[in-house]
């Protein structure tokens, strides 16, 4: 399952690593352009609610098998045929739908079949390999673009949902047709009645907004800060490999969880992440070195809590209830991952456009915000307090 959704993600960052590109080549605004780049989420929080809630009634590899294609077809059809600002909305809106039909249905795939802390520690590797997927998505991408141009990128990307499929078709065991116990279809009440789980919920909205908006525009801070000097390091390959040892930072916040509580942890990430987004603008135009070093800094304490939150709302949920409660754990996870990329694009127009610093300070302040109010509200979701 963790190399099925190695491959589902190789489109999944091709247009924010290409969004400097793209931008310019297509007269694009930066609100226009972190539009587009929000489309996708928009399309996954459409899409999962029925996606995930639909596990609890068939085999999630079918599922699975039917959204891979579709983010083939949308990786295809933005590699053949995008050629503006709508079209690229479109297809990122049919990638997103891929993506909800993947990640989710694929976890819910791998919990079922397994128990207890096996469990816990299956999905801290399975939420690692989703930030392995996206750090290899933002290196494809940036090579293929250097050498070959971006329809390119997303044709070879297209490949890789393919891959998944298959293998989730070939090599996971079929399960039984699901209980009687399973709620109302996309009956989400009893997934807002528990307290716990809604707090993970909560906590995972923010997380992903903090997460898909720096992601969806980190690779676009760098080049800015680069100007026209030459670094050794292309702005792509430093957020790739930033995104590469983040991930592992995701299994070992999940065992420090393990033994230090899961709220307490999810809030001193969320806290440290906070003030670090807060002041990554400041840095605008330095060296190559720190902004480097920033931006895994920023990776590695934003990824912290990951699979904290998503074990925390698999272990709080009732097995035959489970995928509804992962449907509305990730339409609204993902649903800040649409805001986010919006919300910095206005913030860095706003503040004077890409090759303003204030533009990049005040996008930064906008993206540690929302953790460090979340930080402060999750101290009062745990049992015991009113």
């Amino acid at each position: 399952m963790c190399l099925a959704h190695f491959a589902s993600m190789w489109s999944f960052s091709a247009y924010p690593t290409l969004l400097p590109q793209l931008r310019d080549a297509w007269g694009m605004t930066n609100t226009e352009a972190g539009l587009v780049s929000g489309l996708f989420f928009a399309g996954y929080m459409v899409a999962v609610p029925v996606l995930t809630s639909l596990t609890d009634r068939l085999d999630a590899r079918h599922i699975y098998a039917v959204a891979a294609g579709a983010a083939t077809v949308g990786s295809l059809g933005m590699g053949l045929l995008a050629n503006g600002a709508v079209a690229a909305g479109l297809f990122q809106i049919l990638l997103g739908v891929g993506i909800a039909g993947t990640y989710m249905p694929g976890l819910k795939a791998l919990s079922d079949r397994l128990r207890g802390a096996t469990q816990s520690r299956a999905i801290s590797f399975y939420t690692a390999t989703f930030g392995l997927g996206l750090a290899f998505s933002v290196f494809l991408a940036g090579k293929l673009g250097e050498l070959f141009g971006w329809r390119v990128v997303f044709i070879v990307t297209a490949i890789g949902p393919l891959i998944a499929a298959a293998i989730v078709l070939g090599r996971l065991r079929p399960m039984p047709r699901a209980s009687a116990q399973a709620p109302r279809f996309l009956d989400f009440r009893p997934a807002l009645r528990n307290r716990l789980a809604m707090a993970f919920t909560f906590g995972y909205t923010v997380h992903c907004f903090e997460l898909f908006g720096s992601r969806s525009w980190f690779v676009a801070f760098l080049d800015a800060s680069r100007g026209n000097t030459d670094w050794s390091l292309s702005p792509a390959d430093i957020h790739a490999g930033a995104n590469f040892i983040a991930a592992f930072a995701s299994i070992a916040g999940n065992e420090v969880a393990l033994r230090l509580g899961r709220a307490r942890w999810i809030r001193i990430a969320m806290l440290a992440s906070a003030l670090l987004s807060c002041g990554i603008g400041w840095a605008f135009g330095a060296s190559m070195t720190l902004l480097a070093t920033l931006c895994l800094l920023h990776m590695v304490l934003v990824m912290g809590d990951s699979a904290a939150l998503t074990s925390g709302l698999v272990a709080s949920t009732d097995p035959a209830s489970r995928g509804t409660a992962m449907a509305l754990y990730s339409t609204l996870g993902f649903g800040g991952g649409f805001i986010a990329p919006l919300v910095l694009g206005a913030a860095i127009d706003l503040g004077g456009g890409a090759s303003a610093a204030l533009g990049w300070q005040l996008a930064f302040i906008c993206l540690g915000l929302a953790p460090l109010i979340a930080a402060l509200l999750l101290r009062f979701a745990e049992p015991g307090r009113r």
